[in-house]
């Protein structure tokens, strides 16, 4: 009998061998995906200027996570961290590309291995002395292996002892390196800021995945837990292996979004808020006040400003600012940044400096307004020239720069002064590059805005296919229609047309009529007689 799509998963139903033969075509086909992926992203990635072209705006998605663990190398040469390697090392992206793609091929031979040896008696029933699949047993099991991968990742890998150690960097991205850490215990562990706290976590973790495991292997659940939960039900284990999941993402979705914790500036770009809260601007402010209190001059204080924290203070690098539907990675809206312009300073006729209001991440587009240190609008470009009482032209603004390619100098031409007007919307003007990739000037999201979204669109899938399942498992007498209290209406369709109950269809089979009761038998036995 054929199956439709949505039953293929009864072919695993009682069947340890091809059970583990789907698990492993589908961690075939995530390596393989990772490897090849990976060289792709290599063949396309230009490393001669890290700060102002750095892989998140060329739109690498598999390199920032390869790098994160302690793989920043290359066979060509180079790292992203911008040096040049004469000796790259063993592990590099390349090797780690090929590693994945040898280990994405044995895990398909194992497959299709394990497909056709599908018999196998892994556990045996200890009263019938008959193979079966201990669910309980294979749970702990797993959690064991994953303790001891969680525990040894932050113990020997991040710790330096049979690792490289983790990415770490400052608050602002601008000092990121590999440097093996140790475990931070304690409150300071929870800081987002801290990356021992991340050593310590899988430290932790690990424990108590092991100790878990251990548990689960050596002692059986009750019997009234193990019926109350369907501890038997393969579909259990699919309802409960969801929810882990739809956890994950949901958590990998938010912290991708919102923090830096494990997600570093340089590897995935600026996060959401960090526009809007004015996080990198407050900062280079802060720079500038104390080069300015060490007697400095404007010019000094602000070529003091790193090119790099300039750059993450522009909205084109927010991943809120491009839309997700828009294909094309962040060097295919706006180009490749060359130059960073500098610090423009207006300032109208009357002498006072003034600011352009910025523009918020949801607006395509937003009026232009200068204004005072006090708030007060002095400036604009106006919609409507006809009816414009703030325009350039009308309060004589100048623009000034201080640090960057145009520093020190002066534009009192008005289209001039217009134009770095429009630039300051958008944070610290650059000068950009649109004919290397033949840019069309509009925004693209980052790796970090699509890895949060379909992360998100993945939990989402995962939560309601845990119901779903969770719901199959629990009620499975219900959804098997071997309930005696269910009538033919609850278990069946038996309507023709939707909500006509004079519409109902008659039973595939009828019963056969039975033979009628003679009352009189004498007619019958004469009519035989004759």
């Amino acid at each position: 009998m054929g199956l439709p799509w949505y039953r293929v998963h009864t072919s695993v139903i009682n069947d340890p061998g091809r059970l583990l033969a789907v698990h492993l075509m589908h961690n075939a086909l995530c390596a393989g995906f990772a490897g090849s992926m990976l060289l792709y992203e290599l063949a396309l990635y230009d490393p001669s200027n890290p700060v102002l072209n750095p892989l998140w705006r060329q739109g690498c998605f598999l390199m920032p996570f390869v790098a994160r663990l302690g793989v920043v190398n290359s066979w060509q040469g180079w790292s992203i961290t911008g040096e040049t390697v004469a000796d790259p090392g063993f592990w590099t992206f390349e090797t780690v590309a090929i590693a994945h793609i040898l280990f994405s091929g044995l895990e398909f031979l194992a497959a299709v291995w394990h497909w056709n040896y599908w018999n196998l008696s892994t556990f045996y029933d200890p009263k019938t002395n008959e193979p079966v699949i201990d669910l309980p047993k294979v749970f702990g099991i797993h959690l064991l292996l994953a303790g001891l991968v969680c525990f040894g990742f932050g113990a020997f890998h991040l710790t330096g002892v049979f690792g490289p150690g983790m990415w770490v960097s400052d608050p602002y991205g601008l000092t990121g390196h590999m440097q093996p850490v140790a475990p931070v215990w304690g409150p300071d562990g929870f800081n987002p800021h801290n990356p021992g706290g991340v050593v310590a976590h899988h430290i932790a973790a690990g424990i108590v995945g092991i100790v878990g495991g251990l548990f689960h292997i050596s002692v059986r659940p009750s019997e009234n837990l193990y019926k109350n939960l369907r501890m038997g039900n393969i579909e259990t284990v699919l309802a409960s292996a969801l929810a882990t999941f739809f956890f994950a993402g949901f958590v990998a979705s938010g912290t991708m979004w919102y923090g830096t914790a494990t997600t570093p500036i340089e590897l995935w770009g600026p996060t959401r808020y960090q526009w809007d809260t004015s996080y990198f601007q407050q900062e280079i402010d802060r720079r500038v006040q104390a080069n300015l209190a060490d007697g400095q001059s404007l010019s000094e204080a602000w070529s003091a400003v790193p090119e790099k924290l300039a750059f993450y203070d522009y909205i084109g690098n927010n991943p809120a600012k491009g839309g997700l539907f828009r294909v094309g990675r962040m060097v295919d809206g706006d180009g490749v940044a060359q130059d960073w312009l500098g610090h423009p300073v207006f300032e109208d006729s009357e002498g006072r400096d003034l600011t352009v209001r910025r523009m918020p991440a949801f607006f395509e587009n937003f009026p232009v307004v200068l204004t005072d240190k006090d708030g007060i609008v002095r400036a604009d470009i106006p919609f409507q020239r006809s009816e414009a009482k703030y325009s350039i032209e009308q309060k004589g603004v100048s623009v000034r720069f201080y640090g960057g390619q145009l520093d020190g100098q002066t534009f009192t031409q008005p289209k001039d002064v217009k134009k770095f007007a429009r630039q300051a919307q958008l944070g610290e003007p650059f000068d950009f590059d649109r004919t290397i990739h033949n840019s069309d000037g509009v925004f693209r999201t980052s790796n970090r805005g699509w890895f949060a979204y379909f992360h998100c669109c993945f939990a989402l899938v995962w939560f309601f296919g845990h119901l779903w399942h969770g719901t199959r498992a629990l009620f499975r007498d219900v959804f098997a229609g071997i309930d005696p209290d269910l009538d033919q209406e609850q278990v069946e369709w038996i309507y023709q047309k939707v909500g006509d109950r004079t519409s109902r269809k008659q039973p595939a089979f009828q019963p056969a009529p039975q033979a009628t009761l003679v009352a009189d038998p004498m007619p019958l036995r004469e009519s035989l007689e004759t």
